[in-house]
Parts: C-alpha cells; sequence; structure tokens
C-alpha cells in the first residue's frame, strides 16, 4: 500500500482545492485552449415566454421579433392609425415581426422521407449483397440429401423396409398395385 507522508498529503490536497476554487470561470482547458462556463453550456430560463411556431397552439407566448429596429418601431406606430391606410408590404411586415411562419407554410410538409426511404433502401441492398456474398463464400454447398433423386431413393427405401406400416408413409402405399392409395 502506497503511504504518503501527511505533510506531503495535506500539501496536495491544499494546491488542488486552491487550483480549482481559484478560477472558477476556467472549466476546462486543452493545450492553448481555455473554456469558460458560458461557452461549455448555455441555461434557459424556461420560466420566461418562448416563441414558436406550431398549428396547434396558434399564438406563441411572446411575438417574433422583441428587439425593433427604427424602421419597424414607426411602423409599429402606423399600425395604430387606421389599417386601409396601410400597404400590403406594410401589412406582411407587421406580421413578419409577430409571427415566424404563416400557416401554409407550417403546413407545409418537408422531404425528409426521401432520405429516411434512400436511407432504407441502401441499408436493404447492403445486406442482401452480403446475404449474398454469405451463401456463396461462407456457408458450405448444399447437402446431397437436399436433391430430388436423393429424395426419391430414400422414400423408395422406405416403402421398400414398411416404414411405419399402421398410420405411416407405408400405410398409405398399396404394395399389390405399386401405388399410392
Amino acid at each position: 500500500m502506497l503511504r504518503l507522508p501527511s505533510v506531503r498529503l495535506g500539501g496536495l490536497v491544499v494546491r488542488r482545492a486552491s487550483a480549482a476554487l481559484s478560477s472558477p470561470v476556467r472549466m476546462a482547458s486543452h493545450g492553448n485552449v481555455s473554456l469558460s462556463h458560458s461557452e461549455v453550456s448555455q441555461t434557459v430560463d424556461m420560466s420566461q415566454p418562448m416563441y414558436w411556431d406550431r398549428v396547434d397552439t396558434p399564438l406563441p407566448d411572446r411575438r417574433y421579433k422583441d428587439i425593433l429596429t427604427d424602421s419597424e418601431k414607426s411602423l409599429k406606430q402606423k399600425e395604430k392609425g387606421p389599417w386601409a391606410q396601410l400597404s400590403k408590404e406594410e401589412k406582411i411586415a407587421l406580421y413578419r415581426m409577430s409571427f415566424l411562419q404563416t400557416f401554409p407554410e407550417m403546413k407545409q410538409r418537408s422531404d425528409e422521407w426521401k432520405t429516411v426511404m434512400g436511407g432504407i433502401f441502401i441499408f436493404l441492398g447492403f445486406t442482401g449483397l452480403l446475404v449474398w456474398w454469405q451463401r456463396i463464400h461462407v456457408y458450405p454447398q448444399r447437402p446431397h440429401t437436399f436433391d430430388p433423386e436423393w429424395q426419391e431413393k430414400q422414400l423408395q427405401r422406405m416403402l421398400d423396409m414398411r416404414i411405419s406400416p399402421v398410420e405411416g408413409i407405408s400405410s398409405k402405399w398399396d404394395y399389390e398395385k405399386g401405388q399410392w392409395k
């Protein structure tokens, strides 16, 4: 068993603890690169209202754009007046400040199924090639007992030996006529 003097062990513990506590921001380092806590993970406050585009909940907790530019602020002021004075482009810009996507854009199907089906077919093709290769190079030859000629000879031998004459195969053979009953 390894025994360290208590002074040396205490100094080691103190040096490790002071190194860990002296730089709370520094989490990990690799060579000359050091990562701070904010670079490693980002926390999200889930108690704050969030924005999302979903068909089943058409009104998200907050608007899409929180921080507006000067032109958007003037458009918001213009929104408070009569809407008949707004152009079609201004109405669309107002909508895009509140929402990222329209309902048709949210309902539009993606083409991801093509990628999934392509992956499935590639996998099945590779598996088929692997099975074919194994059948040729790995598995042994088919036994000769699977040949139809061998099976005919086997059946004739069983009939000649009168195997299972009460309920088996010999009971279904007519020995006098030389055919099946």
